[in-house]
């Protein structure tokens, strides 16, 4: 496919006019206008330019590049990202932190949390594990969320306006299927500084409140694609019970 019909189906993902991307890319119209059209071929900087204005991910940005005949700038090297993924893992401990994917499939996770795959069905563990799946199916870990109602208020729109952004239909299918376990109901009060997650672990109750961490300046696709989720102690029993518990290394 020519590199300017690519652009202009992201533009229209992004749901841009031309006038808008152009304005904020600082180039004319016109000149955009060529460029979807195929009626002026971009400079490899201007396909990463207008790329950049898009949000476009890495691994497109290298489809972009090679449709209009330049070689790829991005690269993909696993096991340099694996060994930095178990550093920053490695790091959080005790706290609970994963990495997933812009699908929400597991990517890998510390040692701690294995308060998310306790108790879980079998199956739901079988390779890709999907964590918003984990999370919300009546067979992962909701049964032992005391708060599970206010997490499917927060998490479901959530999927489905990243559904929508993306125009992923994997996305979409995943919100369709969590949607069979239970509409979203009410949004949480936000009457505190974060929405809590909480959660029965081996007989005690754990507050968490979670941050997400993206690699902002990553070169490497396989990093670029990647969040931490980290479940940081949200009071004082929690810290305790994270410090003095042996946790088994997550699969």
């Amino acid at each position: 496919m020519h590199v300017g019909t690519l652009l202009r189906e992201w533009r229209h993902q992004r749901r841009l006019s031309q006038l808008e991307l152009a304005s904020q890319a600082g180039v004319s119209t016109r000149h955009l206008s060529f460029v979807e059209t195929g009626r002026t071929a971009p400079s490899r900087a201007m396909v990463l330019h207008l790329a950049d204005h898009l949000d476009v991910p890495l691994r497109d940005r290298n489809a972009l590049l090679v449709a209009a005949g330049f070689a790829p700038a991005y690269r993909e090297e696993p096991a340099a990202a694996q060994a930095m993924l178990d550093r920053v893992l490695t790091g959080h401990e005790p706290h609970p932190a994963l990495a997933v994917d812009d699908r929400w499939y597991l990517v890998q996770a510390n040692r701690s949390a294995e308060i998310f795959f306790a108790g879980v069905a079998p199956a739901l563990l079988e390779p890709p594990v999907n964590m918003m799946r984990l999370g919300l199916h009546p067979d992962g870990f909701a049964p032992r969320l005391r708060n599970l109602a206010q997490v499917r208020a927060f998490l479901l729109p959530r999927l489905a306006r990243q559904a929508a952004r993306t125009g992923d239909p994997e996305l979409r299918a995943l919100h369709e299927e969590l949607l069979t376990h239970g509409e979203p109901g009410e949004p949480p009060e936000p009457t505190d500084i974060a929405l809590p997650i909480e959660i029965t672990h081996r007989g005690v109750d754990l507050t968490f409140i979670n941050t997400i961490t993206t690699f902002g300046t990553a070169f490497d696709m396989t990093l670029a694609e990647i969040a931490i989720e980290t479940y940081l102690p949200a009071d004082e029993r929690t810290a305790a019970f994270l410090t003095t518990h042996t946790f088994e290394a997550a699969e």
